[in-house]
């Protein structure tokens, strides 16, 4: 039966191909080959048309590979059969059924009912009483003694207080007798207690530093993403990011805090609008708050002006500051297509339309020629979107 599904899935494929073709002029007629800014116009008839998305990702998961090795989630096949014109993905193997093929109706999208709850009966009879009777033979009788036999005698008398007198020596010590008692358990408190304390050393006993990055033009905090490493001697650096969250509060944006009992720092910070540098302070425990500024990258914040605003003659400004030999990547997150390359007429061609995709837009890295003192590497991604509805 899988493989019946794939079948049907690669003539989907094909229909939503025909559908895209009779209003769209992509770069290929094969929908296994397209890329860049036409999987954006792809994505943009998909959002009119059906009221839904697909993530790049899954682009170039299922209709890269062809023939296609699995089968997209339900909704995602739900999502191409309204596109290509049926009502859903069921319906649509309905109407291409195979020689032989039968579909279960199990497959047929239903309601769930949800039945009524069984109601439990509660028994309101009072409990039975339950009497016992003891026979009489099984009562001891008492007997009469005598007088010598209930008095013990002199040598039980002297056991007995000896036996009291040990018990109240033994009562006099407890605290002995808890230690003696619970050794190991505390012995094992202590040497934990002392191993977590040899563990947070350089926590517990360590000085906070904070540092807050600002533009050295605009004297304000640096709100884009800042990656910080910190270099140790013969050690591997370690790599910090600050400003990652969408959430962050004003005290936290551009703030960097650190803490340690060294008497030297020593940080490489970069910035993807911001110049690259290396700093090195003199940490003194009763200065623990310092600012610093990073100088702008101006290249790289006119290059994502110019890409992500519509503003008249944008094209040409981004022809005069990107070189025509210039090296553009587009990452994806994508374990297959990692990376494409895009010449720099096709960069400016999708970066300058206006479509929803570039909401997205994130810049990576930007490299300046000092001779020509125009851009020649551009790095970027566009967010995926997952299936929304």
């Amino acid at each position: 039966m899988a493989d019946l599904d794939l079948l049907h899935f690669e003539q989907l494929k094909a229909e939503v191909q025909a559908e895209y073709l009779k209003n769209h002029h992509p770069s290929y007629d094969e929908i296994s080959k397209w890329k860049g800014i036409d999987i954006i116009y792809f994505q943009e008839d998909l959002r009119k048309k059906a009221k839904g998305n697909i993530s790049e990702k899954s682009f170039y998961t299922y209709f890269k590979t062809v023939p296609s090795s699995k089968l997209p989630r339900i909704d995602m096949l739900n999502l191409l059969a309204i596109y290509a014109g049926y009502q859903s993905w069921y319906d649509f193997k309905k109407n291409h059924l195979f020689a032989n093929e039968i579909i279960s109706e199990h497959e047929k999208p239903s309601e769930i009912i949800i039945a009524d709850e069984e109601k439990l009966e509660i028994s309101t009879e009072k409990p039975t009483e339950v009497t016992f009777s003891i026979p009489e033979k099984a009562i001891p009788t008492i007997e009469k003694t005598t007088t010598a036999e209930i008095q013990p005698s002199l040598e039980e008398t002297k056991t007995t207080v000896a036996t009291s007198t040990s018990s109240q020596r033994i009562f006099k010590n407890p605290f002995i007798n808890l230690i003696k008692q619970y050794f190991w358990l505390i012995s094992s408190v202590v040497l934990m207690t002392m191993v977590l304390i040899l563990v947070f050393w350089q926590r517990i006993f360590a000085t906070d530093y904070k540092f807050t990055f600002i533009d050295a033009d605009r004297n304000t905090k640096i709100k884009d993403i800042i990656e910080i490493r910190v270099l140790k001697e013969n050690e591997t650096p370690i790599r910090y990011i600050i400003n990652s969250g969408k959430d962050i509060e004003d005290d936290d944006v551009g703030v960097f805090r650190f803490p340690t009992q060294s008497k030297t720092l020593a940080m490489e910070v970069n910035s993807p609008f911001y110049r690259k540098d290396t700093i090195y302070r003199n940490l003194d425990p009763a200065r623990t708050n310092e600012t610093i500024e990073l100088e702008p990258d101006v290249y790289a914040q006119a290059l994502y002006y110019y890409s992500t605003n519509d503003i008249s003659k944008k094209r040409e400004e981004l022809d005069k500051i990107i070189s025509n030999n210039a090296l553009i990547y587009q990452v994806f997150d994508n374990e297959t297509y990692g990376v494409e390359t895009l010449d720099k007429q096709k960069y400016i061609g999708l970066v300058t339309t206006p479509t929803t995709s570039l909401k997205n837009f994130k810049m990576i890295e930007t490299k300046v020629s000092p001779e020509t003192k125009k851009i020649i590497l551009i790095k970027f991604k566009i967010q995926p979107d997952e299936i929304t509805k």
